[in-house]
């Protein structure tokens, strides 16, 4: 039995793949990376598909093997010299186009829940304003790169907020899922996210969204201390 619509899961599959694709971009095409990124989703696939998720009262939650893994990953690549040295190789142009695909989630977001899969302050007509990154994105891509009038400050300043629009709507969507620590959303808790393939979100989008606005600060802000 389908739990979501089609269309949603469909729709999804392919703005985690575009998500994915645009990252691959901005690594100067690092085949080993996307093959990781591919057997991850595979993986998270299958233990979605099994029920592993859907069992919330345990703590802490099962969901963390979905996040956790990317969480450290990210963190590897901060603290290590090797790390580093891929963080600044990421090409910030196509780091920066990479933030249309929240418009698609923001989408996706709203239609799951009209499906009562997740609550109304997961979505734009809530407490989630994600979608202003993504369509700002586009702007700062075309002024920022192919047509430059804005400067790095501005840059700077545009992935820090953003940052924090994706920080409030992850809290926001913790806080809603039915979890012994749940604090939102009773009602209508967000069940879509133990569920494939909108685990996706937490596992793999979402990183790489959270990753793509570090790596965009550290460069900025080593070419403005450079500059200074």
């Amino acid at each position: 039995m389908n739990l979501f619509p089609t269309y949603l899961s469909v729709g999804f599959e392919i703005t985690t793949l575009l998500t994915v694709f645009l990252f691959y971009k901005s690594t100067a095409k690092a085949k080993t990376l996307i093959i990781l990124l591919l057997v991850w989703l595979g993986l998270q696939c299958l233990i979605a598909l099994s029920g592993f998720y859907t069992k919330t009262d345990s703590f802490p939650p099962r969901f963390v093997l979905a996040t956790a893994p990317a969480l450290l990953f990210i963190i590897g690549l901060f603290v290590t010299a090797k790390g580093r040295r891929f963080v600044d190789s990421l090409s910030l142009k196509n780091l920066t186009i990479l933030h249309t695909v929240r418009i698609l989630v923001e989408l996706v977001l709203y239609g799951l829940f009209l499906s009562k899969a997740v609550p109304e302050v997961m979505t734009f007509e809530g407490r989630n304003f994600d979608i202003i990154a993504g369509l700002t994105a586009p702007l700062v891509y075309y002024f920022g790169f192919i047509k430059p009038v804005l400067n790095k400050k501005i840059i700077l300043l545009w992935n820090i907020i953003c940052l924090g629009l994706l920080m409030n709507i992850v809290v926001i969507a913790i806080l809603s899922a039915p979890f012994t620590f749940q604090k939102l959303a009773f009602d209508q808790p967000n069940i879509a996210i133990l569920y494939f393939p909108f685990i996706w979100l937490p596992c793999c989008v979402v990183p790489i969204v959270f990753l793509a606005h570090l790596a965009a600060i550290k460069q900025l802000t080593n070419q403005k201390n450079q500059a200074d």
